[in-house]
């Protein structure tokens, strides 16, 4: 039993590369720069806009919980 295993991982192992007349030829890769269909311009604002939405809550999160307090109240 452990012979026909040993067989067949010796037979496999050194099974003989496909020639390259038989392999189909690469092509490179396009990058387009574009990431869920948006262009560099598109992302800036996106990312701008999530920096903002950030900040705003954690403002209000802070005064909220008044660990910050504005100066003229």
């Amino acid at each position: 039993m452990l012979d026909d295993f040993r067989k067949q991982a010796d037979d496999s192992f050194f099974e003989e590369p496909e020639s390259e007349e038989n392999l189909a030829p690469l092509e490179p890769a396009r990058r387009r720069g574009f990431f869920m269909g948006m262009t560099p311009f598109q992302r800036f604002i996106i990312a701008m806009m999530l920096l903002a939405i950030t900040c705003l809550l954690s403002t209000f999160c802070l005064l909220v919980s008044e660990k910050i307090v504005l100066p003229f109240m």
